[in-house]
């Protein structure tokens, strides 16, 4: 029997959304869903293993791979590439599972260029406020910098709209099942239905 493919998720968020705490518990939730781990050209920094935290690799290589149409959407961040490669993501789907890319709105245009059936998810907070307060932190970044980090955020949050599905991080516990809910609806869809119960769904119908 073969094994049904998975479905391609981007979920995209401001600095401060919360976007990481919730796909960490997501998956604890969820089950058969996995986050796609990057590439990048940046030196791996203390505690960070590769092809757990990123796939490591060289400028000159990882400029060979954009090339050859590698990645399904990279960028450069200032002296580093970050990417997300295709051969990975689509290995993943074909195993069954889904897949998550946590990737900004730039990423997300990419992907949907290269991939047309990417379900998205951007997450919000609950307010401006609320936003500044988790951007503040410990209070140890100046208010020259907090503002910077604003006016990034409210970049990011403008292009809300491009996206499927919006998920508002007031209460943590209410933004992950509704989070789940979005991954368990997608499931429960036609063309799903039949990868994973055509032999059900044939005998149903004789």
């Amino acid at each position: 029997m073969n094994t049904p493919v998975g479905q391609l998720y981007i979920v995209s968020a401001p600095s401060g959304a919360g976007k990481s705490s919730l796909l960490n518990a997501l998956r604890g939730r969820v089950q058969g869903l996995v986050v796609s781990v990057s590439t990048t050209t940046r030196q791996p920094r203390p505690g960070e293993q590769d092809g757990v935290h990123y796939h490591f690799t060289t400028a000159e290589i990882f400029r060979q791979q954009v090339a050859g149409g590698d990645f399904l959407e990279y960028a450069q961040v200032f002296d580093n590439y970050y990417g997300t490669s295709r051969l990975s993501v689509n290995a993943l789907l074909a195993s069954g599972k889904d897949v998550i890319l946590e990737i900004d709105w730039q990423g997300a245009q990419q992907v949907r260029e290269r991939a047309g059936n990417a379900i998205s998810i951007f997450i919000l907070p609950p307010s401006v406020d609320a936003l500044r307060e988790r951007l503040c932190g410990r209070g140890q970044d100046s208010e020259e910098t907090i503002q910077r980090r604003m006016r990034d955020a409210q970049s990011e949050m403008s292009h809300y709209a491009e996206y499927d599905y919006i998920v508002i991080n007031d209460a943590f516990e209410s933004a992950l099942e509704e989070l789940a809910c979005i991954f368990r609806s997608e499931r429960l869809k036609l063309v799903r239905q039949q990868q994973h119960h055509k032999a059900l769904l044939d005998a149903l119908v004789g």
